[in-house]
């Protein structure tokens, strides 16, 4: 009966219910904070107080960067003004601009920086704009950067690795140059005449406005009794331009599953919270980040799993091996993108990206994306913020964060098929007696990094005790049983303990710079000790430093293993 049920839902999922909920956010330009944004997100509290759904508007101030005009000349005489764009949190220029010498980078590596005297001069950069090259340039001296886009237009990038609102010790933090991006053919002239001798001088304006703004926030529920356990589904509501594909297409997922899972709720074991945020594309997930702050206890107490949805059905979008899931919950995501997508779910880690706010909090998360475009020789935009490493796929398409993000950039069928996905995903999280969380994939993940480094380490650091309780742990999370409440609280009390070390450097409540991290980053520093030289300083020092992250991360196995055991 509940295989027949969950059948017939993703069957249900409707082309033309989603097409329509699109062809409403393809009215709005939905920049954070904005009277658009509000308007555009009136139309979802509509369907989903009709949907049966109890929704909350709420407003809160947020530091929210939204760029404005750009331009760009180069040379003296005659100057060439190639079409550019500002970024969010980039510096606005001074009056009459930003003048200093070009010089080019590469990628903006460290080594690329470390090659030539920077300081003073304005960076000519392959790529699109990120935080983190953002962040090296500004440590380097730099004035300004220039980024040559992949594809024939700019993408629109927040620059900014502060996670949410600033605190006042994250300020420092703030990208401090003047940043444009240009088309890649505008790029490779440029990159032409420097490598031909050329020695250039550019002029950098950038209108950019950033300061606090109250953004709203609409929260949607279907609620059990009282304090029970609920699943958090969430996406952002703000976009660049029309953003049809991201997030519209998103939000018509979360709309289209929200009604389908409505009909069934006389089925739910656990409640059901639905978020769309602002904040995500002009304040680097302010939206979220403000929701895990304010929310935290009552997150940490109840709620089971986070599911995050971004840019689904886009044209020609393929592949979905490549989705995130974290370890716990991979069996999970693998039986929902076979089931309903035909595809063997082959992805990774999550990135440090997205609206993934809940990781302190120790919450297990899955998905951001779901299909993708197909490697085939294209070049990923997505691949200097989140990462591309063997992957099958070229991330969102060449009009992602463009003006062509548009309604003809949505596939119906590919809709249906990623809507059909999260509706899987989300049935067997509110409706399986036991939660689908699988702690020995978790210890896998972990006892690989921890042989790695054991055999990296050669001896000078004894990983045993921590590969002893790994075992441990894989061992309790294989011989769960009984009341399922009880399993549930243990496999609760797991995540709180582990989640944090797998995927933050460990403060439960704070917010890691939104930079790319390491698996498992507690274990950073005997990393860095396997790279010190035997018998040095500095390997002592890091020595005292491994010892203590041992130590942290031997506890929280220690408290995962002694939950999960109390369920066994």
């Amino acid at each position: 009966m509940t295989e027949a049920t969950l059948q017939r839902l993703c069957d249900a999922v409707s082309a033309e219910r989603m097409m329509a909920d699109l062809a409403e956010f393809a009215r709005w330009v939905k920049l954070s904070g904005t009277p658009d944004e509000l308007n555009s997100l009136r139309h979802v509290r509509a369907q989903l107080d009709a949907a049966g759904f109890a929704t909350t508007l709420l407003a809160h101030d947020a530091y929210i960067s939204l760029p404005g005009a750009a331009g760009l000349q180069v040379g003296q005489v005659g100057a060439w003004t190639p079409h550019a764009i500002t970024h969010s949190f980039s510096r606005p220029s001074p009056e009459g601009g930003l003048a200093a010498e070009l010089v080019y980078v590469k990628t903006g590596a460290p080594a690329d920086l470390a090659a030539q005297d920077v300081r003073g001069r304005i960076l000519l950069v392959d790529g699109i704009a990120s935080p983190a090259v953002s962040q090296r340039a500004s440590e380097a001296g730099a004035v300004g950067q220039i980024h040559i886009s992949p594809h024939a237009d700019p993408h629109e990038m927040c620059i900014s690795p502060v996670w949410g609102s600033p605190t006042d010790t994250a300020l420092s933090l703030l990208p401090r140059t003047v940043v444009l991006s240009v088309g890649a053919a505008d790029g490779a002239t440029l990159k032409q005449r420097i490598a031909g001798g050329e020695r250039m001088q550019a002029v950098l304006h950038a209108e950019v406005d950033t300061r606090w703004r109250e953004i709203p926030m609409l929260v949607a529920e279907l609620a059990t009794e009282g304090e029970a356990p609920f699943v958090l589904f969430s996406g952002h509501h703000d976009t660049w331009y029309y953003g049809v594909m991201d997030n519209g297409s998103a939000n018509a997922t979360m709309l289209e599953a929200a009604r389908l899972l409505q009909s069934r709720r006389a089925s739910f074991k656990r409640g059901l919270r639905i978020c769309f945020w602002s904040g995500h594309s002009h304040g680097r997930y302010a939206g979220s980040a403000w929701y895990a702050d304010t929310h935290w206890d009552e997150l940490n107490r109840r709620c089971v799993a986070h599911v995050n949805v971004d840019s689904t059905g886009g044209l020609g979008a393929s592949v979905l091996a490549d989705v995130p899931v974290s370890a716990e919950l991979r069996p999970l995501g693998r039986e929902a993108v076979l089931a309903q997508g035909g595809q063997h779910l082959e992805g990774g880690r999550m990135a440090r990206a997205g609206d993934e706010s809940f990781w302190g909090i120790g919450l297990p998360s899955m998905y951001m994306g779901m299909g993708e475009q197909p490697a085939d020789g294209q070049v990923s935009a997505m691949a200097g913020v989140i990462g591309n490493a063997s992957k099958r796929s070229a991330g969102l398409g060449w009009w992602w964060h463009t003006p062509h993000d548009t309604l003809d950039k949505i596939d119906p069928d590919n809709l249906v098929r990623d809507t059909r996905v999260y509706v899987h995903t989300l049935w067997r999280l509110l409706t399986e007696p036991v939660l689908p969380l699988d702690y020995r994939e978790t210890a896998a993940d972990l006892g690989a990094e921890l042989h790695g480094l054991a055999d990296r380490l050669g001896g000078r650091f004894d990983a045993a005790p921590l590969l002893a309780r790994v075992a441990e742990l894989a061992a309790a999370a294989g011989h769960l049983g009984g009341d399922p409440a009880r399993v549930n609280a243990a496999l609760m009390a797991a995540g709180r303990a582990l989640v944090p070390l797998d995927y933050t450097t460990g403060d439960r409540f704070s917010h890691d710079p939104a930079l790319g991290q390491s698996p498992w980053p507690v274990l950073d520093k005997l990393r860095a000790l396997a790279e010190a030289a035997p018998g040095s300083d500095a390997a002592k020092f890091l020595t005292v430093a491994a010892r203590r992250a041992c130590n942290r991360l031997g506890f929280a196995l220690d408290q995962a293993i002694a939950a999960l055991r109390a369920a066994a």
